[in-house]
């Protein structure tokens, strides 16, 4: 059937799937627009406040569902509004198609009328790009944008569509839904090996990251670590994968980890990465990281291999293959002394920070967050402190649950991602956990929250201060707080009020219990202002460059 390039559009994301699009419309995509008009019955478009939203809420849904994500905005400022939220996606590996319009292709550069080289600008932070020149190419364009975000190591992929593209016409060929069917070959004497220097560690421990969620690896993850007795640790974008109430799990690893496993790093024998790339913020001193051990690195992107740390052993392979191929070659194993040692440091050096219900500390705020919401409540953060107390204290046992921008850090990201969870599962919880610094970079999605009723819970961690940046300030620079006190003077009740959601200001636990089971009653988006010390800090910590020899833990 003979169709225009914004009807090929159409059909080509029916075709992989899609049925929810997050965006904001702009003279360049006015044609897909109106395709989407007549097809609102097939795609549900949810119009953000901002392009940036847009890109935040579709990386979101991502990151909820596993399922790829897709934004759409205009050219020029348009598409550039987007950017930030593919860099966001790309640093964390999350698959994600971002669609723009751009000047009919007789314009393209004569520096016309809201232009932008959009390919060019986001080349380093996607997969791929594409520049549609032929409206007979868009529809296989679509095809391989949903193959490369999805498949290997996944990532963002950018299709860039000139007007007349959109209007031009041609035939609309169904070929389904693309098929990703990848398999990694690993041969019988690589995994003799892995199991062979698994079972002559005595100290063997696992550190594993986001490519376990990726592939859904947890529950296998969590049998070899109980079949050869390995303690592990998970770097923030695997929260969930195990629960870290398991007898074997160290929590979190890295610069505000436990210190039980900073401990285990240094005197382990062997450790076994598992989707995860020795970042800065886990290995921050990469010459000093496991200095005693030999290390086994499983990844599914080869460039990751030896990148950040010499490894004595890799395996190129996505987690799940690696640990279905390896368990029969794993022998059952009892750590006993290893296991006291770890049991010891966990009881007496792990941080456990003191209670106090008649104000709010960090960890009574989550806690408290954990007890009054269902086990399957999503949260989504922002990025600064209260993205690294909600990472230490959130208790999520379940893949999915814990939405962030580990690797870009990118402020401002977590209203967007609540929304996109919460289109994706409108029976569930979602819960934003924010600081007054970063809800301020995104605040204007409220409205959008508003507008299709979506009863995202947001809780400021209101300090008055932008905290992650002060508490570097306090501890290396003297005190010379430079510019992290802003002098706001936002009433955040009042403002909720205004975009026409419900706003609560809570100053103990017992106010906050309270607001939040008003919250749960509710069928629309709720702001909760939770005020803490702006001297709370994120403990323990390792600063960067540092060792455990430099743990700060007061």
């Amino acid at each position: 059937m003979v169709k225009n390039g914004a009807e090929i559009l159409i059909d080509a994301l029916v075709e992989q799937g899609v049925d929810t699009i997050f965006g904001y419309p702009g003279g360049a995509v006015l044609n897909i627009y109106d395709a989407l008009y007549k097809n609102s019955d097939r795609i549900r478009h949810i119009l953000t406040a901002h392009e940036q939203g847009a890109a935040h809420a579709a990386d979101g849904y991502a990151r909820a569902t596993g399922k790829v994500g897709v934004c759409l905005a205009t050219s020029g400022p348009g598409a550039t509004n987007l950017v930030t939220g593919i860099a966001t996606a790309y640093m964390d590996s999350i698959p994600m198609v971002a669609i723009t319009g751009n000047v009919g292709t007789s314009l393209i550069g004569r520096d016309s009328f809201q232009e932008v080289y959009i390919a060019g600008i986001t080349m380093p932070i996607t997969k791929h790009n594409f520049v549609v020149r032929d409206v007979e190419e868009l529809a296989d364009t679509v095809r391989d944008a949903f193959r490369i975000a999805a498949s290997g190591r996944p990532g963002p992929v950018l299709i860039d569509i000139p007007k007349d593209i959109t209007a031009a016409k041609c035939e609309f060929i169904p070929k389904g839904k693309v098929e990703i069917n990848e398999t990694y070959e690993i041969s019988d004497e690589e995994l003799q090996t892995v199991a062979d220097m698994i079972a002559a560690s005595e100290r063997p421990m696992i550190y594993y990251g986001g490519g376990v969620e990726t592939s859904d690896a947890g529950d296998m993850l969590l049998q070899l670590q109980r079949k050869a007795d390995i303690p592990s640790a998970h770097t923030m974008m695997a929260i969930g994968c195990i629960p870290d109430t398991e007898p074997l799990s160290l929590g979190m690893i890295g610069m505000h980890g436990t210190v039980s496993a900073a401990w285990a790093v240094e005197r382990c024998d062997l450790l076994v990465c598992i989707g995860a790339r020795f970042s800065d913020r886990v290995a921050t001193n990469t010459k000093r990281f496991a200095p005693s051990a030999k290390v086994i690195h499983v990844d599914i992107d080869n460039a990751e291999i030896n990148k950040n740390i010499g490894v004595d052993y890799a395996i190129v392979s996505d987690a799940e293959t690696f640990l279905e191929k390896v368990m029969p070659y794993i022998k059952e194993a009892k750590h006993d002394a290893w296991r006291a040692q770890i049991t010891e440091w966990q009881t007496k050096l792990d941080y456990v920070p003191k209670d106090d219900e008649s104000v709010i500390h960090p960890h009574q705020l989550l806690r408290t967050v954990a007890e009054e919401t269902p086990e399957d409540t999503i949260i989504a953060t922002d990025v600064g402190q209260h993205q690294l107390w909600s990472a230490q204290y959130n208790g999520r046992k379940h893949v999915r649950q814990f939405l962030t921008s580990g690797g870009l850090g990118t402020m401002g990201f977590g209203y967007g991602a609540a929304l996109g969870a919460q289109v994706a599962f409108p029976d569930r919880t979602v819960v934003h956990i924010t600081g007054d610094g970063s809800f301020h970079m995104n605040l204007n999605e409220i409205c959008t929250a508003v507008s299709y009723n979506l009863p995202v819970i947001t809780i400021i961690m209101n300090n008055r201060v932008l905290g992650n940046v002060r508490q570097w300030q306090t501890m290396f620079y003297g005190g010379r707080y430079s510019q992290t006190d802003p002098h706001r003077k936002t009433d955040y009740v009042k403002l909720a009020d205004a975009f026409g959601a419900r706003g609560f200001r809570v100053s103990n636990i017992a106010e906050l219990r309270d607001a939040l089971r008003e919250a749960m009653k509710r069928t629309g988006p709720v702001l909760i202002d939770a005020q803490i010390d702006k001297d709370e800090r994120v403990l323990p910590m390792i600063p960067a460059g540092g060792t455990v020899d430099d743990l700060v833990t007061e």
